[in-house]
């Protein structure tokens, strides 16, 4: 849970997504110390039913996103839960919500009147393709918004068919904007109590990762066209495989790196090479460079290589499997490994919170919540609803089955 040296303590945030983008955002949330509110149909996020990996009946999936989190099930199909959700509202600083556009209003979360009556909140909407426009309404997901950004269509090997990203960017990238709106946001606020409604489309994201291949396309009018292992400007970054089958990364992108490089595969006479003598003429010789590099990078193992180049001053890297990485990052004790202990007194690792602050780490963080794990203790802090009435509230179905 939040301590007081954490950046965000303090913060109440009401957490009304599911799935991927939202909790993503408002984990990151929760681990700079706000207080968050998972607010749950009785089913619960559907994220908790996702095969194939389950630990006590929880999906894998959901526990990776939800930590340090309290949950509170609310059937907003009934009055009296849809007046509790608004009450929950009135006592937040933030309220996240990825609903398709128009299913607030339906649920009776009409959010520009919510945000007049309460001057200091912030509201961040995730959605597929924005609040307003032609496609606002459609559903998104993931992969939608890669194929549709253009994110796919220069992900694998020329020739081949467009590729997913191995990892979800299309929702993590959307709640990692919605999360620097959000701090930038409640940063305002501080000075101008001024309440703001944050609009963040997971296309509008994906665009933005198009980056240089963006600016290239804008301005030059090219069509990227899949990458590959290599790089559209810098020949010399790319991937190789050696004679042990390995693969790994060179990202030789100065001129002394092009040096280091030729050094380090005994090559020398291609720094000499006219052919390939600035960047650009190895940009335009890049086939016939990469034959002569392949076959080098085949005399020797992939570790060998690494170290070779590493010793040249080139950066270098093994290609690592997942485990491998995340081996390495546990011995970095970069606490980017961390342990979660479950209701059961298991100890899980999941991956931790890349930010670092030189005042030290939070505490440890905590198990995701069950559904409607803290009905009560929330009612209780945030409304001042006594337990007698939570338990009304839990035999009329308004709260979904859970405990203090």
């Amino acid at each position: 849970m939040s301590s007081p040296g954490q950046p965000l303590h303090g913060v109440r945030v009401l957490d009304l997504t599911t799935f991927l983008s939202g909790p993503f955002c408002t984990q990151i949330l929760a681990d700079l110390g706000a207080e968050v509110i998972k607010v749950e149909s009785p089913d619960g996020d559907s994220s908790r039913h996702i095969p194939p990996h389950f630990l006590d009946g929880e999906s894998l999936y959901f526990l990776g996103i939800n930590r340090n989190k309290q949950s509170v099930s609310l059937d907003l199909k009934k009055d009296r839960g849809r007046q509790l959700l608004l009450d929950l509202v009135a006592k937040a600083d933030v309220v996240v919500e990825n609903f398709r556009p128009g299913v607030a209003r339906k649920i009776g979360l009409d959010i520009e009147t919510i945000a007049a009556s309460h001057p200091r909140l912030i509201w961040a909407s995730i959605s597929g393709f924005g609040q307003a426009g032609p496609d606002s309404t459609k559903p998104a997901y993931d992969m939608i918004v890669q194929a549709l950004s253009g994110v796919m269509s220069i992900t694998g090997e020329p020739g081949r068919p467009a590729v997913r990203l191995g990892i979800p960017a299309g929702d993590t990238v959307a709640g990692l904007y919605a999360c620097i709106a959000i701090c930038a946001a409640l940063h305002r606020r501080n000075s101008t109590e001024r309440a703001e409604i944050i609009d963040v489309a997971m296309l509008d994201c994906q665009l933005a990762m198009l980056s240089y291949q963006g600016t290239y396309s804008l301005v030059a009018g090219t069509d990227p066209g899949p990458q590959g292992a290599g790089h559209d400007s810098i020949p010399t970054y790319r991937t190789f495989k050696a004679r042990d089958g390995r693969e790994l990364v060179v990202t030789a992108n100065t001129e002394k790196m092009w040096q280091g490089l030729c050094r380090s595969l005994d090559l020398s006479e291609l720094a000499g090479d006219a052919r390939f003598a600035t960047a650009s003429d190895r940009l335009k010789n890049r086939v016939e460079l990469w034959e002569l590099l392949e076959a080098a990078f085949l005399e020797k193992d992939a570790v060998e290589h690494v170290d070779n180049l590493q010793s040249n001053d080139v950066p270098a890297a093994l290609i690592k499997r997942v485990p491998e990485a995340l081996d390495d990052a546990r011995a970095a004790n970069r606490g980017m490994i961390v342990e979660m202990q479950t209701p059961k007194g298991k100890r899980i690792e999941v991956v931790g919170n890349p930010i670092k602050f030189a005042s030290g780490r939070g505490p440890e963080p905590t198990y995701p919540p069950t559904l409607g794990q803290d009905n009560v203790s929330v009612l209780s802090a945030w409304l001042d609803i006594p337990r007698s009435v939570a338990d009304d509230l839990l035999a009329d179905g308004v709260l979904g089955n859970g405990s203090a």
